[in-house]
């Protein structure tokens, strides 16, 4: 089953907009969890605009699901963060300092020695460990080789092209490299500007799936159709087939 990790970054972002403590992002967590999410993420950053390290930490208590932090392992307070946490996961993104979101994946090929470091450094705190990939064949052989467990597949492209209407020209690239990561027994995570309209032929397509992360556009889509609601509306995308329309 592909299960649903739920993005709060935005939350913090508008708590951090008006200051004091709402919305409160430990209930958001607990309610994420309890509305059906199979697991947190968070992504802090350097200038902590919107997660901050004091919240990683007051959350990792809470989160009895799985806690994934996602973030740039250049930053060595980032690695003493999620060294003293301990996620389930850490998923590693190549950001610069200041980036407004992620938009491209590690190069693993020029990076191949300093992840193997950082994959290592995580594996001894018993930490599983996600590259953060475009859905190139040399860079997903690169990946595996870092010793890494699971890639989480860079998936801007897939929704531009599938806004279009070309959905099997965007998903192409994708399914051929989940395709490549699985014959190299690593597990396959996805995520960015996946939506209730383009999460279902993504999963159809590649339904082994370990994971998808999703924020913004469930965020958004919450403050219309309803928090719980929309939770749902997400889980069914990674559990209904079009046969059973």
């Amino acid at each position: 089953m592909t299960k649903l990790s739920v993005n709060i970054n935005k939350f913090a972002t508008l708590r951090n907009a008006r200051g004091g403590n709402n919305p409160d992002l430990l209930q958001v967590a607990l309610d994420a969890q309890t509305f059906g999410a199979d697991g947190i993420t968070v992504h802090p950053r350097p200038d902590e605009r919107h997660i901050r390290n004091a919240d990683v930490r007051a959350l990792r208590p809470l989160v009895h699901t799985e806690f994934n932090i996602e973030g740039n392992c250049r930053e060595q307070k980032f690695i003493d963060l999620v060294l003293e946490v301990k996620p389930e996961q850490v998923t590693l993104v190549p950001d610069a300092t200041g980036q407004l979101t992620s938009d491209h994946g590690w190069d693993t090929i020029t990076h191949s020695e300093y992840l193997k470091e950082m994959v290592q450094t995580f594996h001894q705190a018993g930490i599983r460990v996600s590259l953060f990939i475009d859905p190139v064949a040399d860079l997903i052989k690169a990946a595996a080789d870092t010793g890494t467990d699971r890639i989480e597949l860079y998936t801007e492209q897939y929704a531009q092209r599938y806004a279009t209407g070309k959905k099997e020209e965007a998903v192409l690239p994708y399914v051929t490299a989940a395709a490549l990561a699985k014959s190299l027994n690593l597990g396959i995570n996805a995520g960015h500007d996946l939506d209730r309209f383009n999460l279902k032929f993504l999963h159809e397509q590649i339904p082994y799936l370990d994971e998808v992360s999703i924020g913004h556009a469930l965020i958004c889509d919450a403050i219309y159709l309803g928090f719980e609601n929309t939770i749902q509306l997400y889980k069914r995308q990674l559990t209904e087939s079009s046969a059973d329309k």
